[in-house]
């Protein structure tokens, strides 16, 4: 039970992709499985030639039939190398999101990726993806339905948030780049001076710089930028306890593969206001929260309203969400899924 697993860039980044990657790796381990982690350069899925070079030699190191699995975020740009191992590797590709639905790249830059990525997919033995909503999104990549398994991330449980409501406490965690939805944020924020409340964001500010300047500017536009409090990227301990006073998490996103944070606030019976992307609407189900269209500036700022002013809609949303926390599946469920599958290629 022996398994390369390859990934570009930094394993402990605390990005949901990475926490997938390290907690799969950890359970197929206790499992029985060898994991051979091999990393790969940051700059996929757009590498430079001295980066998919070295990816490709690290395939070409791989022993003969080996199982070898590939973060999407580096198989999909590195075709040729998957061409070239097909018939000697087992390959199997882990698909959070199509490469060419991130948000802010150039209709060129999409088409690239989505060509290489069908080229790459195309060698894979199965495809891994973590929920429903990416084995859609596939639909153009031409993948049979029987190379796919979805292998939806586990949630570990957790205590009930205590919450603070003095003020509200709303919080974000993500990375701030352009498809966690920041500036739409912002910009329903700056609609709801008039109530109390404060924000907390959580997650890196330098994987897309220009993007965090804007958003801090929008919030100085806004009126706001004395009740938002951008952490930057922080340790388990200190995201732990600000779901532990959340009373209400906020993700305006365009695109998730899943949507690991709104499993997290859930799992701590928070309510959540969030776009219907990736598997978020199934996990936050018809009483967990609200969803409203991803860059709906009114429609955000109308369901951030609701749950500051009426009492009724507040204690609902609560009491939905400490529903939803039942209906999370573990780790363990899901690394004995990812298994047979792994034994399957095998």
């Amino acid at each position: 039970m022996s398994l390369y697993f390859l990934i570009p860039g930094d394993l402990d980044s605390r990005t949901g992709g990475y926490g997938y990657d390290r907690r799969m790796i950890a359970e197929l381990r206790a499992r029985g499985w060898t994991v051979h982690v091999r990393r790969l350069d940051d700059t996929f899925p757009q590498p430079s030639a001295s980066a998919l070079a070295h990816a490709t030699q690290t395939l070409a190191d791989c022993p003969d039939d080996a199982c070898v699995l590939v973060d999407g975020l580096a198989f999909g740009a590195m075709a040729a190398a998957a061409e070239r191992e097909r018939h000697r590797l087992r390959l199997v590709a882990l698909v959070h999101h199509p490469l060419a639905t991130e948000t802010g790249l150039t209709a060129d830059e999409a088409q690239a990726l989505e060509a290489s990525e069908r080229r790459a997919l195309a060698c894979a033995r199965a495809v891994i993806v973590t929920s429903r909503a990416t084995v859609r999104s596939l639909a153009p990549y031409e993948v049979a339905p029987d190379r796919i398994v979805v292998v939806e991330p586990g949630t570990d449980a957790g205590p009930v948030a205590r919450g603070s409501m003095s003020p509200p406490h709303l919080l974000c965690v993500a990375s701030v780049t352009p498809r966690k939805g920041y500036e739409t944020l912002m910009r329903a924020l700056s609609r709801l001076r008039d109530l109390d409340w404060r924000l907390t964001a959580i997650g890196s500010l330098d994987r897309a710089p220009a993007t965090a300047r804007r958003v801090r500017e929008e919030a100085a536009r806004g009126g706001i930028a004395d009740r938002v409090t951008f952490l930057g990227e922080r340790g388990a301990d200190v995201v732990a306890a600000a779901y532990d006073t959340a009373d209400l998490f906020v993700l305006p996103t365009f695109h998730e593969g899943y949507g690991m944070v709104v499993a997290e606030a859930l799992a701590r019976g928070i309510p959540v206001v969030s776009t219907p992307t990736g598997a978020v609407a199934e996990l936050v189900g018809p009483d967990g929260g609200a969803l409203v269209p991803a860059a709906d500036v009114d429609a955000l700022a109308d369901a951030v309203r609701r749950f500051l002013s009426e009492p009724e809609v507040r204690d609902a949303w609560r009491a939905g969400a400490g529903r939803r926390r039942a209906t999370l599946p573990s780790w363990a469920g899901s690394a004995a899924t990812l298994s047979a599958a792994l034994d399957q290629v095998r």
